[in-house]
């Protein structure tokens, strides 16, 4: 609930908390509701556990507007502003609400500043994302592409290189400099990148698995090719 506050992107109209739940516990969402003239009404957990998305609700419940698309404006000025070089995320495949939100959870710590999705394939709970996300759903532009290879090439323009995760990319991800400006596009595991997608890419590597297993989740492979490209970025990458 605090991101979302603090974030100020939703227009946040009454904030529902648990009667009985002590104000020490949630002093920064009060302080943060007081600052911006929120109205608070203390409930039943009863009521409460009728009106929220499932129960672990943590006693506190808002009603607010859904969170506004970023625009892909926003990803071209945070390019020419950016004070060390970018990271951002394209996903292709995400047909899972939790999923999204534990892949976008790991990518705002591994350091990226902005996730790109196709708009047409947009269809989750954006509670369920928000709150598996653990805040980053908040904090993180999430920017809803319709025509990929034209908005791809407009961040080429500007530096960005384009990696592909494939599974018979000659290159591991561990044998790619990532410490540039980079955009990794990851796929789901029925489809892949599209072919849309692969024609802009600069490059394409896999992740190095044993033989005979079975393909990574995207969550999974997002999280294992951010953390190596945090690992560079902390300079311990050697050209081989």
């Amino acid at each position: 609930m605090l991101p979302a506050l603090q974030q100020r992107r939703r227009r946040i109209q009454l904030l529902i908390i648990k009667q009985g739940l002590p104000d020490d516990k949630i002093a920064d969402v009060l302080n943060e509701a007081e600052r911006q003239n929120i109205p608070v009404q203390r409930l039943a957990k009863s009521e409460i556990d009728a009106m929220a998305f499932g129960k672990t609700h943590g006693g506190i419940l808002a009603l607010c507007t859904p969170k506004p698309p970023a625009a892909f404006d926003e990803i071209i000025d945070s390019l020419k502003s950016a004070a060390s070089p970018p990271l951002l995320l394209l996903l292709e495949g995400v047909e899972d609400s939790q999923n999204l939100g534990y892949t976008l959870r790991s990518a705002e710590a591994l350091g990226v500043q902005a996730i790109l999705l196709k708009k047409h394939l947009w269809d989750f709970d954006e509670v369920a994302v928000s709150r598996a996300s653990s805040g980053a759903y908040e904090r993180l532009p999430v920017v809803k592409i319709e025509r990929a290879g034209e908005e791809l090439e407009k961040l080429r323009r500007h530096d960005l290189r384009i990696w592909g995760c494939i599974a018979n990319a000659k290159r591991t991800c561990y044998e790619v400099d990532l410490t540039g400006p980079t955009l990794l596009a990851i796929g789901g595991e029925k489809r892949g990148l599209s072919a849309a997608v692969r024609v802009q890419c600069d490059g394409f590597m896999r992740i190095p698995m044993r033989e005979k297993a079975t393909s990574l989740s995207l969550s999974h492979a997002a999280c294992i090719l951010l953390a190596e490209a945090m690992r560079q970025r902390l300079g311990q990458f050697k050209d081989s």
